[in-house]
């Protein structure tokens, strides 16, 4: 597996664990700075999926 690969891999995890706070949290205010924090995950995730399909073109 490679750099990227683990970072994708890390990214998704931070994702998915931030997704499960969201659902857990009573406190509104953490329920909307982890839905946010699991939205810029998401987003970097994207971006290295991208990065990955761009190096492997290559």
């Amino acid at each position: 597996m490679t750099e990227l690969e683990d970072r994708l891999e890390r990214f998704e995890t931070l994702t998915a664990e931030c997704e499960l706070i969201v659902r857990l949290a009573t406190d509104s205010n953490k329920r909307e700075f982890y839905l946010k924090l699991g939205e810029q995950y998401r987003q970097l995730a994207v971006d290295m999926r991208e990065a990955i399909a761009t190096r492997a073109a290559a």
